[in-house]
């Protein structure tokens, strides 16, 4: 059975800089570069989230929020602890 790790995070498109931060809460937040449009936020929060974790793009996969600013991803092979400690 492969571990599957469901990640909530909250994106703020068109950002001055791209990075992924976590608040007090445990609440992890995205700031892209990139608009919302044509998906090129939803791609770009994919790369930066494998880049960060060191893991390929494909084990990464949007469960839910792919329109809206709270986002769901789905991150294969790695559990929850995994997952906040490279963050």
């Amino acid at each position: 059975m492969s571990t599957r790790t469901l990640l909530c995070i909250t994106v703020t498109p068109r950002s001055s800089r791209s990075g992924i931060a976590m608040d007090e809460r445990g609440e992890i937040k995205a700031r892209l570069n990139s608009p919302p449009a044509d998906g090129r936020a939803n791609d770009e929060l994919v790369r930066l989230i494998a880049k960060t974790l060191g893991i390929a793009k494909s084990r990464i996969s949007i469960e839910k929020g792919e329109r809206g600013r709270k986002k769901i991803l789905s991150i294969e092979g790695m559990t929850e602890d995994e997952v906040r400690h490279r963050l």
